[in-house]
């Protein structure tokens, strides 16, 4: 049975005594890092895991954020010609997105996105970072991210890129 989500509920908060056993989004690494390894990431300080709730227990979707860095030769030279010539470019690392299965074509994995690119951008503010990269599990989630702008690199399958000033124009 799907769940109707009402937005104007919905909040985006840090990782707390939210209750990860009943979170499922159908694939079993997805559903397990929440359940079994999330919270030793955030004590850890490994990642950094907010959720979307409406009620403040029930995880309707999760994203993580962690510090990265992307080596400079990987990044297409088109792009590449924007960033400081540097070895490595500091960047911002969406390493997990999923949302519960009972939300399905209600637009929630769009929210979790723009809310973790909008805090990626915020953040940049405080610590540098010049893109955010994402890693998708599937095709259909290279597709999803591309509909953003995203870009992949193509040294890494799969892997993707948004120049941290792509995402301010999300937000402009």
């Amino acid at each position: 049975m799907d769940q109707e989500i009402d937005v104007s509920d919905l909040r985006f908060e840090p990782l707390g005594t939210h209750d990860r056993a009943a979170f499922s989004c159908g694939s079993e690494a997805l559903d397990n890092y929440i359940k079994k390894q999330a919270s030793q990431d955030v004590k850890k300080r490994a990642a950094v895991v907010y959720v979307a709730s409406g009620d403040g227990e029930t995880i309707l979707g999760y994203y993580t954020l962690s510090q990265y860095s992307v080596q400079f030769d990987d990044i297409p030279s088109e792009i590449a010609k924007k960033f400081p010539r540097y070895p490595a470019v500091p960047a911002t690392l969406l390493g997990r997105l999923a949302r519960h299965s009972s939300t399905r074509g209600q637009g929630l994995g769009e929210l979790l996105l723009l809310d973790a690119l909008h805090r990626a951008l915020n953040m940049s503010e405080q610590v540098a970072s010049a893109a955010v990269v994402t890693d998708a599990k599937d095709q259909r989630a290279v597709e999803f991210y591309k509909r953003y702008e995203f870009l992949e690199l193509p040294k890494t399958e799969r892997r993707l890129f948004l120049p941290m000033a792509s995402v301010a124009s999300l937000f402009s």
